[in-house]
């Protein structure tokens, strides 16, 4: 039996704005396309303004009360918010956290490929959760765990600037921090 799944809708990277005979409202506060406020007309009195200057009305707020509306060429605006909402998109960055799992018995080695793995992810803005899990006999020396990772510290701190968003704190058969940059 074949599974049919809803494709997500993509939405628009800018709102949708009502232009020329599609407002609604019967009276407006007209803009100029410098953003000058030329006060409050009937719509048919803005649209003739529009027309008499060869482009569209465009509704930018219909939510105020007159609803706001600017006499600007569509295309042209619909270009200029569709590249700033893709400038925007592309400086968000969203911080996740990534995980590092040591052990109290792990070697140079690959401490050292954790260190660099850590540094990497504190570069891009990430937090990173450091965890030493605790098996078997190890259970009752969650001392030596604190260690490893005041230890683990230690060596990022050389090369990066690094704080402690949340101490070293035991859970169960867990040892874990968080790591951020200063």
């Amino acid at each position: 039996m074949r599974i049919s799944r809803k494709k997500k809708s993509i939405q628009p990277l800018i709102p949708h704005f009502r232009i020329n005979d599609k407002i609604r409202a019967e009276e407006v506060r007209v803009l100029s396309d410098q953003g000058d406020n030329l006060g409050v007309f009937s719509i048919t009195e803005a649209l003739r303004m529009a027309e008499e200057q060869g482009i569209d009305l465009v509704e930018i707020n219909p939510k105020a009360d007159p609803p706001i509306v600017k006499i600007v060429d569509f295309s042209h605006f619909k270009y200029q918010k569709e590249k700033e909402a893709r400038k925007q998109k592309a400086n968000t960055h969203v911080t996740d956290i990534k995980g590092i799992r040591l052990s109290i018995r792990i070697g140079v080695g690959d401490l050292t490929i954790r260190q660099k793995q850590t540094e990497k992810f504190l570069k891009r803005g990430d937090k990173v959760k450091v965890e030493v899990i605790l098996r078997g006999r190890e259970k009752g020396n969650a001392a030596l765990a604190f260690d490893v990772i005041r230890k683990f510290f230690a060596l990022i701190e050389e090369n990066t600037n690094i704080k402690f968003e949340q101490e070293p704190t035991k859970q169960g058969n867990k040892v874990t921090a968080i790591i951020i940059n200063k």
